[in-house]
């Protein structure tokens, strides 16, 4: 297990981000003073409303403690590589989907330390691990933006190759998508079935609500509907590779794959219960 945390959970994180990086250009960056609008809107909803809402999610379903963390751990996650394949699945604006998973990752560096310190303060009180907010967002920028930088910089020098590579990138990355998920609900097996009944209500309503708001509030702002799709799927899904890489690598420590990984990893599987039938939808909305 010591191994798993400390180089094969960091590592596979890594890779995974790498495989984000492979998928930008240059462009995927500008194109956000282009349409400055429609990312603002984006980002507020990742930012912003999407820990909010998971902090009323906590609040009003009584998850407490450890998992209460890790909750909000995952609210501070930033959209992954899957986005970008889900809006392009449901027929939304891949470029901007592209362009605020790339801005974001890269916000997370502080974006997520705030997030994190706030939830081990408000619900684990005298009990809180202590959190270096300096040295979160060292870990932060290794696991994100060093991997996603050098993935870009790839790109850039060899293309040709790059694209080439990025289909079995992407394989691979899936495959330590699901592997990561499984080592963690398995560490946690126990945990996982006393917790399911309140922790999967849960976050079906946070992907619930994320995501009809992820569509509602960008179209009453006068968005276009392929604009509001991709919006509500990057509002919806989430890193949860990273949450889990977090919960373990920054909160747990010695502790290991432990319970503040348990919403993340349950997230991964919860997901794709919402997130399926909203791509059947959303195909049908021109």
């Amino acid at each position: 297990m010591d191994i798993l945390v400390s180089v094969v959970l960091p590592l596979g994180l890594a890779f995974i981000m790498f495989s984000l990086g492979v998928g930008l250009t240059p462009a995927d960056f500008l194109r956000v003073g282009q349409r400055p609008l429609a990312f603002l809107v984006g980002a507020f909803h990742q930012v912003l409303l999407l820990p909010v809402v998971a902090f009323a999610c906590v609040i009003g379903f009584g998850i407490t403690a450890e998992l209460a963390v890790g909750f909000m751990i995952l609210a501070a996650c930033p959209g992954g590589v899957t986005s970008n394949i889900i809006t392009k699945w449901a027929r939304g604006d891949v470029a901007l989907s592209v362009s605020l998973t790339a801005v974001i990752s890269l916000a997370s560096v502080a974006t997520v330390p705030i997030i994190l310190s706030f939830a081990v303060a408000r619900f684990m009180g005298a009990d809180a691990p202590e959190i270096d907010i300096t040295a979160t967002a060292l870990t932060m920028f290794a696991l994100t933006v060093v991997p996603i930088c050098l993935g870009l910089a790839l790109r850039a020098m060899f293309p040709a190759r790059m694209i080439a590579a990025e289909p079995v990138i992407s394989r691979v990355a899936t495959v330590l998508f699901v592997v990561i998920i499984a080592a963690a609900l398995a560490a946690n097996r126990d945990l996982f079935f006393e917790n399911l009944p309140v922790l999967g209500p849960a976050l079906l309503a946070l992907l619930v609500v994320l995501t009809v708001l992820g569509f509602a509030v960008p179209r009453l702002m006068g968005r276009t509907a392929h604009e509001a799709k991709t919006i509500s799927v990057e509002t919806g899904v989430q890193n949860g590779t990273l949450g889990i890489a977090i919960a373990a690598v920054i909160v747990g420590g010695a502790d290991g794959l432990n319970v503040y990984a348990l919403p993340s990893a349950l997230y991964g599987i919860v997901m794709y219960l919402i997130i399926l039938p909203v791509i059947f939808v959303y195909r049908r909305i021109p």
